[in-house]
């Protein structure tokens, strides 16, 4: 008999109940995509006829979006490639509020509008005293777009040579800057630039000096630059993009700039991301002088750069509530790392995996702290199993050195040990 008359049609396996119940969570759509497939699974022998609905159901993702969380094993507390921060439960709880109708520019009192992302910005403020005003855009990208086009747009920004720099994926500063219309007058060398340098370079066509944190790499030896108080009196505002978004010092990164102190110093504006150090959603942070953020927040690039309401909730839940995932694997006790790496490799190694537990160093990552290594400790297993973890469920992703995968503990909280474990085991058979 043909085979292919014996599969069920379409239509009669999305009538299954399961498969019914499940397109209401994640669309017809996607359910009939599966079914398509277990059908074709069918046709070539794979599966039997009968078995086509539970074969689809089974091949579902868990979320209509194809994006899936990952367990961060690399050791990089905010892998770029892995979405950088991850929300406390607090900012996660918040953007789930705001999913719907939300008053995120009404004033529930009145029935008149508000301030757009007012609790936002409110908490961002008291979180920095220093700062007369603040403003949000979507990313620290666009905090420097808009800034250069409201105060530098057919003018010159003034730049030590040795802030010239270039970000992931080929993106560069300068052309960033440029594309705004703004002239870049390069100050000093590559690794010595002095105060006689801007000195020389600021005039009547002078927009700002903007001093950029190098947050991806260090110039060591021969070198020399400028502080913030010393740019303070040349007669111009001075712009720092300090990148990673630290409110306040960190005592375990000192030469991490920070908005609270570069304020202070002199800045007239402090731009920064949301999604680093802060432990918060993406977005772009505008701290300082009342007179330059009201000009930034008012010009009409701003409307284009605005955050939706899902990122404000986040961002205020990340300032105002407990300690974000970020902070909490920053200051980690070792001892404890390793008692939990311990913990890890002896269960495994108790099912017959080849594992271990050893010394390792993590890294903050998202371009912060460069050349800080963070004592940490690691599972070491066999490198077969790195595409297997990768692409299980839920996937685990970890970084392969000399020859061996290892798991780094540091930025998995200790709730997921179990399902790292169950991982593990799953793929070891």
């Amino acid at each position: 008999m043909d085979r292919r008359r014996l599969v069920p049609r379409t239509d009669a396996v999305l009538a299954d109940p399961r498969l019914e119940a499940v397109s209401e969570r994640l669309g017809r759509a996607v359910v009939k995509d599966a079914v398509v497939r277990a059908q074709e699974r069918a046709r070539r022998g794979e599966i039997e006829p009968e078995d086509v609905a539970g074969q689809a159901l089974a091949a579902l993702p868990r979320h209509a979006a194809s994006l899936r969380a990952v367990i961060n094993m690399t050791g990089v507390l905010l892998h770029t490639n892995l979405g950088r921060a991850p929300l406390s439960a607090a900012a996660i709880d918040a953007v789930a509020a705001a999913a719907g109708p939300a008053d995120v520019e009404f004033d529930l009192e009145t029935g008149a509008r508000a301030r757009r992302g007012r609790g936002a910005l409110e908490a961002l403020a008291r979180a920095v005293p220093a700062a007369e005003a603040v403003h949000v855009v979507n990313n620290n990208a666009a905090a420097l777009v808009l800034v250069a086009t409201v105060l530098a747009a057919g003018r010159e920004i003034v730049i030590s040579r040795g802030e010239l720099v270039e970000i992931g994926d080929g993106f560069r500063i300068p052309a960033l800057l440029e594309s705004t219309g703004a002239r870049l007058r390069e100050v000093g060398t590559t690794n010595r630039t002095c105060l006689a340098d801007y000195e020389a370079a600021v005039g009547p066509d002078t927009g700002f000096v903007l001093k950029v944190h190098p947050s991806n790499f260090r110039v060591e030896g021969f070198t020399g630059a400028v502080g913030v108080r010393e740019l303070g009196g040349l007669g111009v505002p001075v712009v720092c993009d300090i990148g990673s978004g630290l409110l306040e010092r960190e005592p375990l990164l000192p030469d991490e700039p920070d908005a609270a102190s570069t304020l202070k110093a002199g800045a007239g504006l402090v731009t920064a991301s949301g999604d680093k150090l802060l432990g918060g959603p993406q977005a772009g942070l505008m701290l300082g002088r009342r007179e330059l953020v009201e000009r930034c927040r008012r010009h009409p690039l701003a409307r284009a750069l605005r955050v939706d309401k899902l990122t404000l909730a986040a961002l205020e839940a990340t300032l105002r509530g407990p300690e974000p995932p970020v902070r909490w694997a920053l200051h980690a006790d070792l001892t404890t790392l390793r008692e939990r790496a311990e913990a890890l490799a002896a269960a495994m190694a108790d099912a017959g995996v080849d594992a271990r537990a050893v010394p390792a160093e993590a890294t903050v990552g998202g371009g912060g702290a460069p050349g800080v290594a963070l004592p940490s400790a690691a599972v070491s297993l066999p490198e077969r199993l790195a595409v297997p973890l990768r692409t299980g469920e839920p996937p685990v992703v970890g970084r392969v050195e000399a020859g061996r995968l290892l798991l780094d503990v540091r930025a998995v909280p200790p709730t997921l040990d179990g399902e790292v474990l169950k991982a593990v085991l799953g793929v070891s058979g």
